[in-house]
């Protein structure tokens, strides 16, 4: 990896893009430490050690991981790109059940950007919604745990500029992404997200460090960050495993040519759905901790506040289950709306293509259908053992509030930093392509 950074910054054009990507994210980190207008700075820093570990926290605890922190300060960037990729998911399941947008969808690059226009849209309504959302709370002392006071002006007018500062700032964040996709290294969004979740690494480390005063923290600061480097190499080794499905295209005639008769494969990975299960887990088990929020009196509210909130969820096997069954569902669920086996034997079908041994057809569906299942079962297992990584920490050091090497966290990380080698790979090839000599 090293060596293609060093390589890519020695080829002027690649440096280019590499310097301009950098810029951009420096230009982010900025935007995300810059507090919006009308609030108190002062006073937020002196609730942000008790807003850690209360259960209003834990609500938000996915958007601010995507914020990179700037959530919890209200800065200008505070929304982050979690606006972004709220729409992109929504508008990907639509596509499965909107006729239209299935067939916007088959129209290639014309039909992409019509979906690219309409996910921008959306961003913009979810980043209104949740800017005024996050401002009613700072309003009422909710958004940080017991504290009040984070406003300077309960105005109207103070609060609708927040609310359009905000708004603004999450556009302002998927034009930059669209900058680096076009001009830079890398998908954009993906990067943002990597940025983010980068910056709050250092202060997770070291709280652990600090947790635990003297020799032993020393060495707990070390052990987690072999703990977190293994990990990372485990999640590398699973990422790069997919089973390659030999595909065969017969020869035939088009025109006066014959044309045909290559030999191709279909790519499906082990972890097919990514890390996307994760996050619904995460936010299907945040809908009880929000209903015991707005309704704190009651038996029922008291037993989610004891099994799903604080510290209290690390060691509830009540929460811990829910989890690892709920990421297991929605890996087969995500799997069967974003590959389609009847979809990819009909045009297959279509263009001559048969899997070798394999009838075309209805033989190749069912074929394609159960080679699927058989690897979204160790790709699931794999997410869901991920996922209770922290879990795993609390019980055996009681780390899991800081624990960085764990959950949604590290698997963008590693994805992400996966995906924009290879694209630095692949340029250095076409520049300086060695051919067969050496």
């Amino acid at each position: 990896m090293l060596s293609a950074f060093a390589n890519a910054m020695k080829t002027p054009d690649l440096r280019r893009k590499l310097l301009f990507t950098l810029g951009i994210i420096a230009v982010f980190r900025f935007g995300s430490t810059l507090p919006s207008p009308n609030v108190n700075m002062a006073r937020i820093d002196e609730c942000l050690t008790s807003a850690a570990s209360g259960p209003q926290a834990g609500i938000y605890s996915i958007i601010n991981l995507f914020s990179g922190g700037a959530l919890l300060q209200l800065t200008i960037f505070a929304l982050g790109i979690m606006p972004y990729i709220t729409s992109s998911i929504i508008l990907q399941l639509l596509t499965v059940v909107i006729p239209k947008l299935e067939a916007l969808k088959k129209e290639g690059a014309a039909g992409t950007a019509k979906i690219t226009e309409y996910t921008r849209y959306l961003t913009l309504v979810l980043a209104v919604l949740n800017a005024t959302a996050f401002v009613t709370l700072a309003r009422s002392g909710q958004l940080l745990t017991g504290c009040s006071g984070i406003l300077y002006s309960d105005e109207l007018f103070p609060l609708i500029t927040m609310v359009m500062i905000m708004t603004a700032g999450t556009a302002v964040i998927m034009w930059m992404g669209e900058l680096i996709t076009e001009r830079g290294v890398g998908n954009g969004m993906s990067i943002m997200i990597f940025t983010q979740i980068v910056a709050s690494f250092p202060t997770g480390l070291w709280s652990i460090k600090v947790s635990t005063p003297g020799a032993q923290g020393w060495f707990l600061f070390f052990a987690v960050i072999g703990v977190g480097l293994l990990t990372m190499l485990g999640i590398i080794w699973v990422e790069q495993g997919q089973r390659r499905i030999q595909v065969q295209y017969a020869k035939r005639m088009v025109g006066r040519r014959l044309v045909g008769g290559s030999s191709t494969y279909i790519p499906l990975k082990v972890n097919q759905s990514g890390v996307i299960p994760v996050i619904f887990a995460s936010s299907i088990l945040y809908l009880p901790v929000l209903y015991a929020t707005f309704r704190p009196e009651g038996a029922v509210s008291e037993w989610i506040a004891a099994n799903f909130t604080g510290a209290a969820m690390q060691s509830s096997w009540i929460y811990v289950s829910l989890q690892f069954f709920l990421i297991i569902a929605f890996c087969y669920f995500y799997v069967s709306i974003t590959f389609n086996p009847e979809e990819v034997s009909d045009n297959m079908k279509k263009y001559g293509g048969f899997i070798p041994g394999i009838r075309a057809g209805k033989p190749t569906e069912r074929y394609l259908a159960y080679v699927l299942s058989r690897l979204t079962a160790p790709g699931s297992l794999y997410l869901a053992f991920i996922a209770l990584i922290p879990t795993l920490a609390f019980i055996m050091v009681g780390a899991a509030q800081n624990f960085p090497f764990g959950g949604t966290s590290i698997l963008i990380i590693v994805g992400v930093g996966l995906d924009t080698v290879k694209k630095i790979e692949s340029q250095l090839q076409q520049r300086n392509y060695e051919g067969f000599l050496k």
